[in-house]
């Protein structure tokens, strides 16, 4: 049976659309209004507001809690102090990737995880020989993001103690009568904000937000615009750019980090004093060479798309709804040298931009590589440029003034 979230009887009233997908078993919004893009543009000028309640929780506590996080997640829990959060990941022991996930340290011993995909079984089987409670807080909490370029204006207006707040951090306050905590965290890759609280509290809050936000544009957006961002900010979704190891059918669906560009998660790998699961594995990898791919962005040559389409009686496609499939990467001679994972026209970029795998020794900035497209029936190779992600990078997404940033209303 499908679930409603704490904030159903408010997104199910602004849902104009009739348009749902499902996510953790619960039912989520694609587009409040007809056009997704118009919610993605009001996301990237003024602020955008979402559901993300259906996000497993996992509150971890007890005496070895830094302990047994320190030993399961790739990226180092230690150099996380309380009022911090990290975008972290945790391997298999071959040092392949199971899933991803944002974890917050609210105290010395007192944690909480958020995934997309149940753990809890997973995370209690590993902490059996650890003094540590795992809890799933999961529909105990409601969760929603306000992003974009006038977020912090609208949650500063509600809640001053998100003033001077830095990136990946948060902070306990209050929103109309109720205790919540604000992180600067999101998956738009721009100027953002996550407010938790408890379920039973959501619909408060939601109001005094959206009340907050109506001089500023602040619009509700669903699912085909959170996903439109997140490709442009270079960001992972699981199932699409990777397959969790512990579900994969065969190696050829499993990635590691340093194929997967997080090998930036892995600052203290040296350290013998923290042997996570995937440590061993993945310096095999690190000093052997052997990673079978890199994740990189593409930019696709618009003058050659323009002609491919043209010259074929045709109106070259900008479609900004992303593509979710495998599209062949080939080099210079037709050989296969890797695969993208997620398409879009980019609307505040102009370009076509694609995430994808590409071989090692072609993943260097500006190499030239040719992507598969279909072009009246047949397969046609168009050229593309090897590029760093996030495509997308403001600076106001990272500032450590957000909360003195213009935002005068509309």
């Amino acid at each position: 049976m499908l679930l409603p979230t704490p904030f159903h009887e408010r997104v199910a009233a602004a849902n104009s659309t009739s348009l749902w997908s499902h996510w953790a078993g619960h039912l989520v919004v694609d587009k409040y209004q007809m056009s997704e893009k118009w919610e993605y543009v009001a996301l990237r000028n003024a602020a955008g507001i979402f559901d993300t309640s259906p996000l497993y929780k996992y509150r971890i506590t007890g005496r070895e809690a830094e302990r047994f996080l320190a030993g399961v997640l790739t990226r180092d829990i230690r150099s996380c102090e309380p009022g911090e959060a990290q975008y972290t990941i945790w391997c298999d022991d071959r040092g392949f990737v199971n899933e991803d996930g944002v974890i917050f340290r609210y105290g010395v011993d007192d944690f909480l995880l958020t995934a997309a995909e149940p753990n809890l079984a997973y995370l209690l089987d590993l902490a059996n020989s650890y003094d540590v409670e795992i809890d799933d807080v999961s529909r105990t909490y409601a969760m929603l993001a306000v992003q974009g370029p006038r977020s912090a204006v609208i949650l500063g207006s509600l809640a001053p103690e998100i003033a001077g707040l830095g990136f990946f951090c948060h902070t306990r306050g209050r929103i109309n009568g109720v205790d919540v905590t604000i992180s600067r965290t999101g998956f738009t890759g721009d100027l953002g904000y996550e407010v938790i609280m408890a379920a039973d509290d959501a619909v408060l809050v939601w109001d005094a937000i959206v009340e907050a936000g109506e001089p500023y544009g602040l619009t509700l957006f669903g699912q085909h615009a959170l996903l439109m961002a997140r490709i442009e900010a270079g960001l992972l979704l699981l199932d699409v750019d990777f397959e969790p190891s512990r579900f994969a059918e065969n190696d050829e669906h499993r990635s590691t980090p340093l194929e997967l560009g997080l090998g930036w998660m892995l600052h203290g790998i040296d350290d013998d004093s923290r042997p996570f699961i995937g440590r061993h594995a993945i310096l095999r990898e690190r000093a052997d060479e052997t990673s079978r791919w890199k994740m990189m962005g593409l930019i696709v040559d618009w003058e050659e798309y323009e002609q491919r389409f043209t010259q074929a009686n045709l109106l070259p496609p900008k479609n900004h709804i992303p593509i979710h499939d495998t599209m062949m990467v080939y080099d210079e001679n037709a050989g296969q040298v890797g695969y993208a994972t997620s398409f879009m026209y980019s609307p505040i970029l102009q370009k076509h931009i694609a995430l994808a795998r590409i071989r090692p020794d072609l993943a260097v900035l500006d190499a030239r590589v040719d992507l598969e497209f279909t072009v009246n029936h047949h397969y046609r190779k168009i050229g593309a440029h090897v590029v760093r992600t996030p495509f997308f990078d403001p600076a106001l997404k990272t500032a450590n003034s957000a909360q003195s940033l213009p935002g005068e209303p509309s």
